[in-house]
């Protein structure tokens, strides 16, 4: 059965919704996602996830790629699951077999003329609300990375370019070459 505006839906709602449309469910309230992401959507997040792969490799954090279940906040009302286009968990008790039990340490999101503003804003305000450590909104068109750091409860906000290396400040001497990302 499709969500419909009308209810509050959870966890359990949403994991019984038909596989051929993607959604995200943000305080109860049931989002449909975009159709598949772009050429130049893809190649950036496999560039970021390579580098981030790579860095990670051998150490505790793990990083995944959409579609990978979060669940903001799984062990109170169950009602928020989103699916950043990557992710860092460095806490292996948050991850069971249906993706994350509350916030990721780092997430990546890549812009997309549908999903410019609800990144940049919903989504902006919901991380910093269940305390996602490090938040990158990633600009393809403008070549452009937002960094979003979390301190004490606020977000501090740096951007870099497409010549930059940008440190990834949750991963110690982790910097991401941001030319191979937007080549």
């Amino acid at each position: 059965m499709p969500p419909s505006d009308e209810k509050h839906y959870t966890y359990e709602d949403y994991a019984s919704w038909p596989d051929d449309v993607r959604y995200e469910l943000i305080e109860g309230v049931p989002y449909m996602m975009s159709p598949g992401p772009s050429h130049s959507h893809q190649k950036i997040s496999g560039a970021l996830f390579n580098q981030l792969y790579n860095y990670l490799d051998g150490k505790q954090c793990e990083v995944y790629a959409a579609p990978f279940d979060v669940r903001l906040n799984a062990d109170e009302e169950d009602d928020t699951v989103v699916q950043p286009d990557i992710l860092v968990v460095c806490d292996p008790e948050k991850l069971d077999e249906r993706g994350v039990k509350g916030a990721p340490d780092f997430v990546v999101e890549i812009l997309s003329p549908s999903t410019e503003k609800f990144d940049a804003l919903v989504k902006l305000k919901l991380y910093r609300k269940y305390g996602v450590k490090e938040y990158w909104i990633v600009n393809p068109t403008a070549k452009v990375v937002t960094v979003h750091l979390l301190r004490d409860g606020e977000y501090v906000t740096a951007a870099y370019g497409e010549n930059d290396v940008a440190p990834v400040a949750i991963l110690k001497d982790c910097g991401i070459d941001l030319a191979k990302v937007f080549a």
